[in-house]
Order: C-alpha cells, then sequence, then structure tokens
C-alpha cells in the first residue's frame, strides 16, 4: 500500500514540475506527515551539498532516521534506514545535519530539552553512522535546536539552547575537520540571565563573517517574545561586535545588546526565523510580527545598510491571528527564509513562505529595487504543503546562487498535538533563478 502511494505521489510530482519552466521537483521517500517535524524552519540543515553530492535527512512513518544522497546530476536518490529514531510526536525534535571540509556528514537530532544525541557518518560520502557520541561533554544534557553551520575553511560550528523556554542560554562548538574534534567555543555567550532566552537565527557569507539576530523570551508564552537583537564575528565565532564594530563585553544580555527592531511583547513576533547577508556583508533578517494600530501580522525585512538598521514592510496581508501559548503551534504562515543576490551594487532580495492567504503554497516574494520595497508574489508550487515551513541547502545558494528547497506537505496541531495524515512525499524543489 505505501509503494502504490508513493508511486502516486511521484506521477504527481512529476506532472506538477514539468509545468514551470524553471522548477524542478525531485521526490526521495515518504515521511512522516502528522506534524511538521521534518519541515520546521529551525533544521539547520534539512538539505545540505558538499562537491557534487546532496544530502537529505527525514523521519520516515516509523519515526525512523532517513539519510538520503544523490549526484547533483542525478535525480535518483540513494536512501538509508538507519538505527536512530526520534519523538515525532513533538514538533522540536528535529534532525539536523551538515559535511565538513572532508566530506564527513554530521547528524543532531531529537532534542527538545535531552542529552545530546549526535554522530557522524563513518567515512566521507557514507551513509552508515557511527554510535551516539558526546562532543565535548560540557552542558550537553538539556539541548533543544540543535544548528550546523559550515565556516568558509571546511569547520563547523555547532548551535544549540541550554535550558528552557523563557530560561535559557545559547551555546556554540567548533569543529576542526583536520582533527576531527569539537571544542566549547563561548559558554552561554547570549545569555538569558535565568529570566528569559533568546531565538536566534544565524548564517555565515562569503566574506567569513558570522550573523546572527534574535528575539527574547520572557516566559514559555511565545507572545512575550520582543525586540530583535543582532551580533556579528570576523574571528569564527571567538569575539563578537554590534554592527558599527563596537566590540560586546561577553556574555550579550538584555542590557547591553545592539537592538536592530524594537517590538513589544504582544506584537504576534515570531521566533526562529532566518537571516542572509549581501557580499558587503551587511545583515538582512526576515520574519513577522502585527504593526501597531493592526490586527493582521505582516512579513517584515529588517537589514542594515553600512550606516543604519531599516525596516521594509513585505506584505499586505488580510488575515488577522495571534499566537500566544506554549509548545509548537498551528499557525496560517510560515516562518520564512530569507536570501539576498547582490547584482550590479543592487541586492535583490527572495523570501520564502507559506501563506493561507495563497492556499499555503510554496511562495517567495521578490524585491529587485535598491530601497528593496515594492515586493512582487510568486507561487513555486500549484499545490499545497499544508503546515509546511521552509528550509534550503545554504551551501548550494553560497555556492551557485540556486535554491534547492525541502519540502513535504504536513499537518501540525496546537500545543504539540498531531493530524491523521498518512505519510506525504519528501522531495527537493531546485529553482534555478536567472
Amino acid at each position: 500500500m505505501k509503494m502504490n502511494f508513493f508511486c502516486v505521489s511521484l506521477l504527481l510530482i512529476i506532472l506538477l514540475s514539468s509545468s514551470a519552466a524553471e522548477i524542478n521537483i525531485t521526490p526521495i521517500g515518504l515521511g512522516w506527515a502528522r506534524n511538521s517535524i521534518n519541515t520546521v524552519i529551525f533544521r539547520r540543515n534539512s538539505v545540505v551539498t558538499h562537491e557534487q553530492t546532496q544530502y537529505v535527512a527525514y523521519y520516515d512513518a516509523d519515526s525512523h532516521v532517513v539519510l538520503a544522497k544523490r549526484n547533483l546530476n542525478n535525480q535518483t536518490w540513494e536512501t538509508k534506514t538507519t538505527q536512530y529514531k526520534g519523538n515525532t510526536r513533538d514538533a522540536h525534535n528535529s534532525i539536523s545535519i551538515m559535511v565538513d571540509g572532508s566530506g564527513i556528514l554530521h547528524m543532531s537530532w531529537d532534542h527538545h530539552g535531552h542529552e545530546l544525541r549526535y554522530c557522524r557518518s563513518k567515512e566521507p560520502g557514507s551513509l552508515e553512522l557511527t554510535e551516539k557520541m558526546p562532543m565535548t561533554g560540557k552542558k550537553e544534557n538539556k539541548v533543544t535546536y540543535p544548528e550546523f553551520y559550515r565556516l568558509p575553511n571546511g569547520n563547523l560550528l555547532f548551535l544549540y539552547r541550554d535550558g528552557s523556554s523563557g530560561r535559557g542560554d545559547l551555546m556554540m562548538n567548533h569543529y576542526n575537520y583536520k582533527t576531527q574534534t569539537w571544542s566549547q567555543r563561548q559558554d552561554a555567550f547570549i545569555n538569558g540571565e535565568d529570566e528569559r532566552n533568546a531565538y536566534w537565527q544565524m548564517c555565515t557569507d562569503n566574506n567569513g563573517a558570522i550573523h546572527i539576530s534574535w528575539v527574547w523570551r520572557e516566559s514559555g508564552d511565545v507572545a512575550s517574545n520582543h525586540d530583535i537583537c543582532y551580533a556579528k564575528s570576523l574571528d569564527e565565532g571567538k569575539t563578537w561586535l554590534k554592527s558599527n564594530g563596537e566590540q560586546y563585553t561577553l556574555p550579550i544580555t538584555a542590557e547591553n545588546a545592539e537592538y536592530a527592531a524594537r517590538i513589544p511583547m504582544s506584537s504576534e513576533l515570531i521566533n526562529t526565523t532566518s537571516m542572509s547577508a549581501n557580499d558587503k556583508s551587511n545583515p538582512y533578517i526576515a520574519t513577522y510580527w502585527r504593526p501597531q494600530g493592526s490586527d493582521v501580522p505582516q512579513y517584515h525585512l529588517v537589514f542594515h545598510d553600512g550606516k543604519d538598521w531599516n525596516i521594509r514592510q513585505i506584505t499586505n496581508r488580510e488575515t488577522p491571528f495571534s499566537i500566544k501559548g506554549g509548545g509548537t503551534r498551528r499557525i496560517s504562515i510560515s516562518r520564512c527564509q530569507i536570501v539576498v543576490d547582490s547584482q550590479e551594487n543592487m541586492d535583490v532580495a527572495y523570501m520564502l513562505f507559506r501563506d493561507v492567504e495563497r492556499d499555503n503554497r510554496l511562495s517567495v516574494a521578490i524585491s529587485e529595487n535598491a530601497q528593496l520595497s515594492g515586493w512582487r508574489f510568486e507561487d513555486l508550487t500549484d499545490f499545497s504543503l499544508g503546515m509546511w515551513e521552509p528550509s534550503y541547502d545554504t551551501e548550494m545558494w553560497k555556492r551557485e546562487k540556486k535554491l534547492h528547497v525541502f519540502i513535504q506537505k504536513v499537518g501540525q496541531g496546537d500545543g504539540e498535538s498531531i493530524e491523521d495524515i498518512p505519510p506525504q512525499t519528501v522531495s527537493i524543489l531546485e529553482w534555478n533563478i536567472e
């Protein structure tokens, strides 16, 4: 029965992808779809490329971690059901992967205040994983939101929250791929002072700079999110600077943080979205909140032009909603992904998102002018993705300015409840921007 369902899904995807000249969709296999665990925004990464090999990770219908790989010139995927499982009923417990400079795949999975779960491939290019292992052995007992980032030299950074919602600190480990060793780079460098926690998004740019932004949350209630802060590093996370070059005295707290945008609590400000940087290492942060005097949340772009912080409203949505409470929420729009391409002294911004007003398709907002205004909108699928949120191949974008996006139709109930949805096809959507 599973094979018949997959064949029908495969045929549907091939027919849909053939109708759009710039879009190609390659199916991989069937994945768990009763909540959004395979498609949450904080997967860093769901899909990643090293040289000519692309890797994907997801949970299958039985909650096993599945790894897949392909040559970029081939649409056929090699898949392997690994020895590892996760608690798929909690959408926080996602899988994150990255490949280091030697071709070793690193994976962390199944966390929501749990002991670190980390392993890596036994050999470069292999889908065979090692046994679970520690990284540094320091503060690895209460891990949430594991994220990998690759540095230009092939080394890795690993970020995670130590603590809980409304009361946690941001940790950073560093991996030297030549010695195959992890070390603790920062201990609670964005510090909640046992009163709040930072929900962050980070990116590395082609100049070697690291950019991080975050909102503060004062409790377990998402309604207590407020403000957007910023820091950058030019030395692989050892020291941190404000946008004007002033060095932070660590740890960064609510008192000494640089504020890119002041947004009060109860503004429907979402946490954990995305950021990018242009060729001049200027940061761009995309998220959503409700403007003052309105009951409709809108997507916004917060960016630094080299002198000052600026805010642009991207959408003119008409559907109100409110977010409050703990756990994963069922929300009518997704958190978004932003990428920026510098072209002839002008930045072109692309924001990937899902909105019930656009039938829950994979949509993109595009701004092609120097002021990053006048956004136009396109749909990259003509079918619904349910409660999906976007994640993409960061290394492919850096290298070739191509967007390879992880897609799967998924459900999501409020407060970690699940929906009665059968397994759905996991695919990679390729959009070659011209």
